[in-house]
């Protein structure tokens, strides 16, 4: 059973609150405590043998130290992360997982989604016979996910999702918003979505647009007010990726395009 509990806090991701779930099976596993509700208080009352995160992004681990102090739980972090875990946290963990382990003795795996952010996981527990994803911030049921200079890496989330549709999960229970029933049918259309935006960047940047503002103005086709930071991010992840590719020329400053 996987038991989902909405949190608020500082997000700016859709639906302004952040999703923590409680997978009770041959243990009971806390994925991504945001902060502490009621409850998420008395759900975790009844204990918690593991807790593990998404990615240590802080309004997805905000309750981490709470709980692992306030239960006998095992902490759990990427092995290649183990700092920035610690850091946005403020807890050592106990034991480490490398994509694909299992965590402990559960049958909950993790499998590597980077992107969003580089120590991103995607948490993969088997309910009734069909796999579920809980895929913190690859995917969201009702809006784009925000993949930005410099925590975010384009090209790694592309294949993040790639990735994630070849393992056919039966649906998604993302870090935000409601649970995604259609998953292949979200995850490609995402991958559609970041696709066309590149194309509209290489474009924009083909049409003589050489700064970030420009570009945006190019490419996006819609308003912009209050986020037009995390566009900015966004279109610089992109540049940052079609640079790595050879397609265009990007100083951080200025891009031109490369003829092909």
């Amino acid at each position: 059973m996987i038991e989902r509990y909405p949190v608020d806090g500082a997000t700016r991701a859709p639906h302004g609150t952040t999703n923590a779930y409680l997978v009770d099976g041959q243990a009971r596993v806390l994925v991504d405590p945001a902060g502490r509700t009621a409850a998420l208080d008395a759900a975790v009352s009844r204990g918690v043998d593991h807790i593990v995160v998404t990615h240590a992004h802080p309004d997805h681990v905000g309750a981490v130290d709470a709980y692992a102090a306030a239960t006998d739980a095992t902490v759990w972090a990427h092995a290649a992360f183990t700092a920035r875990f610690e850091r946005e946290t403020g807890v050592a963990p106990d034991r480490v997982f490398r994509p694909g382990d299992a965590i402990g003795d559960t049958a909950l795996t993790v499998t590597d989604t980077p992107g969003h952010a580089p120590d991103h996981v995607a948490v993969l527990a088997t309910v009734d016979g069909e796999c579920n994803a809980i895929s913190g911030d690859l995917v969201f049921a009702d809006s784009s996910v925000f993949v930005g200079a410099v925590d975010g890496d384009m090209r790694a989330y592309l294949a993040s999702l790639r990735r994630l549709a070849a393992g056919a999960p039966a649906r998604l229970q993302p870090g935000h918003g409601p649970t995604i029933e259609q998953p292949a049918d979200r995850l490609h259309a995402l991958y559609a979505h970041r696709r066309d935006r590149e194309r509209r960047v290489l474009d924009a940047v083909a049409a003589g647009c050489e700064t970030v503002d420009a570009i945006l103005d190019a490419a996006y086709d819609k308003d912009l007010a209050g986020v037009r930071d995390l566009a900015g991010q966004t279109v610089r992840a992109h540049l940052d990726k079609l640079a790595r590719e050879q397609r265009i020329d990007w100083n951080g400053s200025r891009a031109t395009h490369q003829p092909a």
